[in-house]
C-alpha cells in the first residue's frame, strides 16, 4: 500500500503547486503519526524543518527517504537513544530530533521532491508520513533590477543637490554684484553733487 502511494504522490511532480493537508495516521498498533507541515516552500540555499510528531508504544526506529525525478535516496535512520546512520550524500547537511523531525541544510534544487518518514514500533507495527517540498530559485533579476532604481535615484539626487548649490551660488554672487552696482552708483551720484555744490 506504501508503495502504491508513492506512486501516486510521483505522478502529481513536485515543485508546481503541490498542495496536500495535515496527515494524522493511528495504526493498529497504536503508532501515531502527525504531519502539521505537509507542503514547505525553500529558496535555494535556505535550511528547512521537516517537522513530524511521532507517539508509540516503546522505542521506534524512523527512517526518511527522498523521492524525486532523479530517484529513492535513504536520507538517515535511527532508533531512539540507540543509532542513527545518515547517508553519505547527506552527512553535514542533515540534524535529527528526538520526536521524529529532520532539519535539511543549504537545500537545492536537487532537493525538491517528496519526503516519507516511516515510524516503525519494535512490535512490527509501521506507520507512514509524507512532507512535499518545493524549492526556488533566487530571482537576481528582481535584485538587480532594485539595484539600478537605487543607484539612479542616487544620481537623480546628487545632480539636484548640485543643482540647487549652482542655483544659490549664482544668487549669492548676483546679490554682490548687484550690491557693487548699486554703492558705485551712489558713489558717483555723491561725486557728482559736491562738484554741482561747489561750482556754486
Amino acid at each position: 500500500q506504501h508503495e502504491r502511494r508513492v506512486g501516486e504522490l510521483l505522478q502529481a511532480k513536485p515543485g508546481k503547486g503541490i498542495h496536500s493537508v495535515v496527515r494524522l495516521t493511528l495504526s493498529p498498533g497504536g503508532v501515531s503519526l502527525v504531519v502539521p507541515q505537509p507542503n514547505i516552500n525553500a529558496t535555494v540555499a535556505q535550511n528547512i524543518l521537516l517537522s513530524v510528531e511521532y507517539s508509540c508504544r516503546g522505542v521506534a526506529t524512523i527512517e526518511w527517504k527522498h523521492v524525486s525525478s532523479w530517484g529513492t535516496t535513504k536520507i538517515v535512520e535511527w532508533k531512539s537513544g540507540n543509532y542513527v546512520n545518515i547517508s553519505t550524500v547527506y552527512k553535514d547537511r542533515v540534524n535529527t530530533f528526538e520526536n521524529g523531525s529532520i532539519q535539511l541544510l543549504n537545500v537545492g534544487m536537487r532537493d525538491a521532491g517528496y519526503y516519507f518518514i516511516t515510524v516503525t514500533e519494535e512490535y512490527g507495527t509501521s506507520t507512514y508520513g509524507t512532507i512535499i517540498v518545493n524549492v526556488y530559485e533566487i530571482i537576481y533579476e528582481d535584485l538587480h533590477f532594485v539595484a539600478v532604481l537605487f543607484a539612479f535615484l542616487a544620481a537623480v539626487s546628487a545632480i539636484l543637490i548640485c543643482f540647487m548649490w549652482l542655483c544659490n551660488k549664482s544668487l549669492h554672487l548676483f546679490q554682490k554684484t548687484t550690491t557693487h552696482k548699486l554703492t558705485g552708483i551712489s558713489l558717483r551720484m555723491q561725486s557728482r553733487y559736491r562738484v554741482f555744490k561747489s561750482e556754486f
